[in-house]
């Protein structure tokens, strides 16, 4: 089975989505590592920048493949023999809707320019995948034309393209099976996710007996996207118990890379990457959990390089808050836990997602330990206006020493963050990964509720801060997770002191 990744291709045609050289390099590279037979780097028909990404990736002697789309189209052909890549995605459309339409082309012009593409690139030494365009809504008897023709010209591997994401599973699997039969070099399959059943599609073509399929990470493509990556490979896996050259304990390390660097943010709820794919609040299903992941759970997170999470709100179970009390080191009695368990349940009531700052005040209160912020802020200056660029300076009280730092950015409110980044670098390695803010009131005198969440590698944090200023709530906000994140640490020195053995720091 061969996998191959048009992130870099079809994914960067996502709206909104441009990555620059650089970018595309760190993607290649990780994609490289991760064991993708194939990289889709780009199209050389794009722009003269694209062309020189597709080369400095070519040149980097990474172990995957490197390919480039290309159209029926000798230009094109020679920008790819130029790019130093291996091989060619070399496309064509398929339907009368696309030749007609679009190229104004006959089936039979369609065919001579892809016959001399076709000889012209093996000719050159290039590899080619030559791939039909909406081949589902084609005639079927012109894409059997097409594909013997590509075989006639020898070509390396053979693509049939659900363009428009029309399949569903049972027709896929008929679709693919009827090529199979005839195919002699690997059958590609390229789903998109127009009605949300592209990983399904690519499933039940692979049973069809598909041999390649095409996909990106976390979904991305144009309109709805396409087959995603991790949800493929982990059905294939898991599912279907293929044997790939995936490491599957790297796909949530390469998922977050590429959301950080396209700047499309992942639904909670994306399959297997998503922050909720093994978050659990429900009472019943964190006693499951909390027994034996496999109740609720279909595969380990850590089999992914995920990590699982227990969320405290108004749907979790006395039996879940036990456990965390006792996972910190507390020993509580029943009107304790029963406490806690009212308090996290009123919070849930009013709406709220209750975060762990929420939790620990809470903990703490009623098991009697005193909270100490281990940084005070003492003052924020925010400076912004036309033709200024926005400044901001924090100073704050560190133990018994005052810190100053002070940051730009696009805003004052990122201006502001930016300065408290550069003060928690310097105290430990703490870093934001998101953040997000609400509104809790109406009109211009609006209270906000910006909601933070930390991680120092290890574990995440999700921390709030309210005020009727959403620099100040931002402010709030961070300073309140990464006080949590230190008093954490501090309590589990101290017990591990007093216990005679190394710390221990829970989630």
């Amino acid at each position: 089975m061969l996998i191959l990744d048009t992130t870099l291709r079809d994914g960067e045609q996502t709206p909104g989505v441009a990555l620059t050289p650089e970018e595309k390099i760190k993607i290649a590279r990780a994609l490289d590592d991760l064991g993708v037979d194939i990289i889709e780097a780009g199209s050389v028909a794009t722009s003269e920048g694209e062309r020189k990404a597709i080369k400095e990736i070519s040149k980097l002697g990474l172990s995957a493949e490197i390919c480039t789309f290309t159209r029926a189209m000798k230009e094109d052909i020679d920008a790819a023999i130029a790019a130093d890549v291996d091989s060619i995605h070399l496309v064509v459309p398929a339907s009368d809707i696309h030749l007609k339409l679009r190229l104004e082309k006959s089936r039979q012009e369609i065919k001579k320019m892809a016959a001399q593409a076709m000889d012209y690139a093996i000719k050159h030494g290039l590899k080619v995948e030559f791939s039909l365009e909406d081949a589902t809504r084609a005639d079927e008897n012109f894409v059997r034309e097409l594909v013997a023709l590509g075989l006639e010209h020898r070509v390396h591997r053979i693509c049939l393209c659900d363009t428009v994401g029309i399949l569903t599973p049972a027709r896929a699997r008929e679709f693919y099976s009827k090529f199979a039969k005839i195919v002699n070099v690997p059958l590609a399959a390229h789903c998109h996710n127009d009605f949300g059943m592209a990983t399904a599609n690519t499933i039940s073509a692979v049973e069809g007996g598909a041999t390649e399929v095409h996909v990106t990470i976390n979904g991305l493509g144009e309109r709805g996207g396409n087959a995603a990556l991790e949800e493929v490979v982990s059905a294939l896996v898991y599912l279907q118990k293929y044997k790939l050259r995936i490491k599957m304990k790297k796909l949530y390390s390469v998922s977050k890379l590429v959301e950080s660097l396209t700047g499309i943010p992942l639904s909670p709820t994306k399959p297997l990457v998503g922050e909720n794919a093994f978050a659990h609040e429900a009472g019943i299903h964190v006693h499951g959990v909390l027994r034996s992941p496999k109740t609720y759970e279909p595969l380990a997170p850590e089999d992914i390089g995920q990590r699982r999470r227990i969320v405290f709100g108004k749907h979790i179970g006395r039996h879940a808050i036990e456990m965390e009390l006792r996972k910190l080191g507390f020993r509580p009695n029943k009107e304790q836990v029963t406490e806690i368990f009212k308090q996290v349940k009123w919070l849930g009531d009013q709406g709220k997602v209750v975060t762990d700052t929420e939790l620990r005040a809470i903990i703490d209160s009623v098991m009697g330990k005193e909270f100490e912020e281990t940084i005070k802020l003492e003052e924020l200056t925010v400076v912004s206006g036309n033709k200024i660029t926005p400044t901001s300076s924090v100073k704050v009280r560190f133990r018994d020493k005052e810190m100053i730092e002070s940051g730009v950015g696009v805003g004052p409110v990122d201006a502001a963050m930016n300065a408290i980044r550069k003060l928690i670098e310097g105290i430990s390695n703490i870093r934001l990964l998101e953040y997000h803010v609400d509104s809790i009131s109406g009109g211009t005198d609006a209270v906000v509720d910006v909601t933070v969440k930390l991680t120092d590698g290890k574990r995440i944090i999700t921390a709030r801060g309210i005020s009727g200023d959403i620099i100040m709530a931002s402010v709030q906000a961070m300073l309140n997770g990464v006080n949590r994140f230190l008093w954490d640490k501090y309590r589990g020195e101290k017990n591990a002191k007093r216990r005679g053995r190394r710390a221990t720091v829970y989630t």
